[in-house]
């Protein structure tokens, strides 16, 4: 999901909300990170299998490649689309960069959280991205 500033996200989150719904955005994320480094490893094996393949051998080894890569990237895809369907956007394959739409003061940010890392505690502005990641300021009620 790509936020749009002027027509606003779908959902939006509070910290409280984002780091409640962690464990499960962790599993998936988890599942996604597992599964690209799988389906990278099936498409180098896919290119030396058909690279190496004549037109008189069978190609039942290729096809079973082919199709092991194809549910992966099903797998990964459908992932993907579990974190859309609960508001969250998923933006990094490598890292398992997950960001939740918030608001601060006002304007639209994403909360931005990183497989390994315990709790939801960073932001950055919409058009920031990773690069621009601040620390989140808990006020004392834990706002």
């Amino acid at each position: 999901m790509t936020m749009d500033p002027a027509a606003g996200p779908a959902r939006t989150f509070t910290i409280e909300q984002a780091n409640r719904m962690l464990p499960l955005v962790r599993r998936i994320v988890e599942d996604i990170v597992q599964d690209y480094a799988r389906w990278m490893e099936q498409v180098g094996v896919l290119e030396v299998v058909a690279a190496g393949r004549r037109g008189d051998s069978p190609p039942d080894e290729a096809e079973k490649v082919e199709q092991d890569t194809q549910r992966l990237a099903a797998d990964i895809e459908r992932y993907v689309g579990e974190l859309r369907e609960l508001g969250v956007d998923f933006k990094g394959f490598d890292q398992g960069l997950v960001d939740f739409p918030a608001e601060l003061d006002g304007r639209p940010v994403y909360l931005c959280w990183q497989l390994g890392e315990n709790a939801v505690e960073h932001w950055h502005d919409i058009d920031a991205g990773f690069a621009g990641r601040q620390k989140v300021q808990l006020s004392a009620n834990g706002r």
